[in-house]
C-alpha cells in the first residue's frame, strides 16, 4: 500500500535500476523511521498514565494503564507533508499529460472541444493552483476555531492559550456559547444560566435582560461586541485596529531583530513591510471570525431561517460560530504566496489533530508508528530524488542535510 503511493508520485517509467534504488532509499527510510518513533514512544509520561477499572475475582480493581498518543503530533505532520506531496506530484504530472499531448484527459477532451473552453478550464486550474493553499489554511482553521469554541482538550494547552489571547474575548462568553450548543442554556426556559451572561452585562454597562435567556431570544450582539456598542460593523473595525496594533508590536521587534543579521536601510524596510502584512493578516482573521458571527446571528441568519425560538436556539448552538470559522482562514490571501503554501502545512496538522483522539489504547500504537515511517519515508526520497516537490521551508532545510 506505502509503496504503492511512492510510486504514484514517483513514477515508474525510469528503468528499472533507478526504480530500484528509489525502493531501497524508501526501505532504509521507514526502518529508521519506524525504530526511531519507537524509540521515542518508549519513554513514560504521566500524563498518559490513568487508573483504569479491571473486573477480577474479587471485584473492580483500578490499576494504573498506560496509554500512548504522546507523538500524536510529529505523526500527523509527517502525514500532511506526505500527502502534500503526494497529491503535489499527481497534480504536477497532470499538468505535465496535458502539456505534453495538448489535450486534456478522455472525458475532458470530450466535454470541452473547443478552444475557447479548453482557456476556461485552464484559468480555473491555474485558480485551484492558486487557492490551494488558501484553502487548506481556511479548512485547517475553522477545524481549529471550532474546537477551541466547543472542545479545547484536544488542543495543546499553549495553542488554547494563545488563541484566547490574540482573540481578546470574555471567557465568560465562550462558556456560555458551549452551554447553548449543549443544551444547558436554552431560548425561553429558565435553566437558572441567566448570572452567567449578567455578569458580563453588570461589567459592559448592559441592561440586565440582555442576559436572561428567557426575555432575551436572542442574546443581543452587543454581548458580542463587549462594550464596543451596538453596530456588527463599528465592532469589526475596532476590531481590526485592536487586533492589528497587538500584532504588530508583537511581529515588529522579530522582524527588526532578523533584519540585523545583515543591516541595511533595505533590510530594515522588509522587516516593517513583513509585520505589516502579517498583522494585517492576523487582524483581519479576528475581524471576520467575529463578523462571521454578527453576520449569521443578526445580518443574514434571521432572514434564512427565520427568528422562531428553536432557530435562534440553533443559531448560537453552532450555526454562528460556523460561520465564524469558515470565513476567518481566508484572511491567509493578505500573506504573500511564500508564506500561504508554509503557514498552511504548519496548520494542517493541528487540524488533523482535532479530529483523532489525544490519547488511546496501547494495542493500536503500531498504526501510528506505520504511518509515520510511511511518511517520513515518502518525504525522505521525494527530496532525495525530486527536492523541488517538498515545498517550503522543510524542503529546503532536508535537501541540504541530505545533499
Amino acid at each position: 500500500m506505502s509503496f504503492l503511493c511512492f510510486t504514484i508520485f514517483i513514477g515508474l517509467q525510469d528503468a528499472p535500476t533507478n526504480t530500484l534504488n528509489r525502493l531501497t532509499k524508501w526501505l532504509a527510510t521507514f526502518v529508521a523511521a519506524w525504530f526511531s518513533l519507537k524509540l521515542l514512544q518508549s519513554k513514560k509520561s504521566e500524563a498518559y498514565i490513568d487508573l483504569v477499572s479491571y473486573d477480577t475475582p474479587h471485584g473492580a480493581e483500578l490499576r494504573p494503564t498506560r496509554f500512548a498518543g504522546r507523538t500524536m503530533d510529529l505523526t500527523l505532520f509527517a502525514v500532511t507533508r506526505a500527502l502534500d506531496v503526494i497529491v503535489g506530484e499527481l497534480w504536477s504530472q497532470r499538468k505535465l499529460r496535458k502539456t505534453v499531448l495538448g489535450k486534456w484527459s478522455t472525458v475532458s477532451d470530450i466535454l470541452l472541444r473547443s478552444l475557447k473552453r479548453r482557456l476556461i478550464i485552464g484559468k480555473v486550474d491555474k485558480l485551484i493552483s492558486n487557492l490551494t493553499d488558501s484553502a487548506i489554511f481556511s479548512t485547517s482553521c475553522a477545524f481549529i476555531m471550532w474546537a477551541w469554541i466547543y472542545s479545547p482538550d484536544r488542543l495543546p494547552r499553549a495553542y488554547v492559550k494563545w488563541i484566547k489571547s490574540a482573540a481578546a474575548v470574555d471567557e465568560r462568553l465562550v462558556i456560555a456559547l458551549r452551554r447553548v450548543r449543549y443544551g444547558e442554556i436554552k431560548y425561553g426556559v429558565e435553566t437558572g444560566q441567566a448570572h452567567l451572561l449578567q455578569g458580563m452585562c453588570t461589567d459592559y454597562n448592559l441592561p440586565m435582560d440582555y442576559g436572561d435567556p428567557v426575555k432575551s431570544i436572542p442574546f443581543p450582539c452587543e454581548i458580542v461586541h463587549m462594550g464596543t456598542g451596538s453596530s456588527c460593523e463599528f465592532h469589526a473595525v475596532s476590531r481590526m485596529f485592536r487586533s492589528f496594533m497587538w500584532a504588530f508590536s508583537t511581529y515588529v521587534p522579530l522582524n527588526i531583530a532578523l533584519s540585523l543579521r545583515s543591516p541595511s536601510i533595505k533590510s530594515l524596510k522588509q522587516a516593517l513591510q513583513s509585520s505589516f502584512r502579517s498583522s494585517a493578516f492576523l487582524g483581519s482573521f479576528i475581524t471576520l471570525f467575529y463578523y462571521g458571527i454578527c453576520l449569521a446571528r443578526t445580518r443574514i441568519g434571521p432572514r434564512l431561517f427565520g427568528t422562531s425560538i428553536s432557530k435562534c436556539q440553533q443559531m448560537d448552538g453552532g450555526t454562528c460560530i460556523g460561520a465564524g470559522c469558515s470565513l476567518c482562514g481566508w484572511s491567509i490571501l493578505l500573506e504573500n504566496k511564500g508564506r500561504r503554501k508554509d503557514i498552511s502545512l504548519f496548520v494542517a496538522p493541528r487540524a488533523l489533530a482535532t479530529l483523532l483522539p489525544r490519547r488511546y489504547l496501547m494495542e493500536n500504537q503500531w498504526r501510528e508508528t506505520l504511518a509515520f515511517a510511511m511518511s517520513t519515508a515518502v518525504v525522505f526520497t521525494c527530496v532525495s530524488e525530486r527536492p523541488q516537490r517538498v515545498r517550503g521551508v522543510l524542503g529546503k532545510v532536508l535537501h541540504s542535510v541530505l545533499a
